[in-house]
């Protein structure tokens, strides 16, 4: 009568090879973050270390504070910025967010497309 009531829980058999299919999620989730999000970040770090390991005297920059002026003056750590006429400020080196490149076109110049 409790059979009636209560059906008995039977244990599955095992399909066999499930050990590597079940990690085969996780490996393609990995795959996916590494083309999607490391492998793009690492670019962009060593692109960022090439410049500012490229920046000279005259350069025009903007820092992470937001702060844009020309490089008065380098050193190894520290970088020296004229943010107007006669007013310096010292930041470091790796507070340099990128360098801008202010030529205007010339006259009678189309742009590439």
């Amino acid at each position: 009568m409790t059979n009636f009531l209560i059906s008995d829980a039977w244990a599955q058999t095992s399909g066999g090879g499930g050990g590597l299919f079940s990690l085969l999620p996780l490996v393609l989730i990995f795959v996916v973050f590494y083309f999607l999000l490391i492998r793009p970040q690492q670019k962009r770090a060593k692109t960022l270390r090439e410049m500012i390991k490229a920046l000279k005297v005259g350069d025009e920059v903007a820092s992470n504070g937001g702060l844009v002026g020309k490089i008065a003056e380098l050193d190894d750590n520290f970088v020296t910025m004229e943010v107007a006429s006669g007013v310096n400020v010292r930041i470091e080196r790796q507070a340099v967010a990128k360098t801008l490149i202010n030529d205007p076109p010339k006259k009678g110049a189309t742009k590439a497309t």
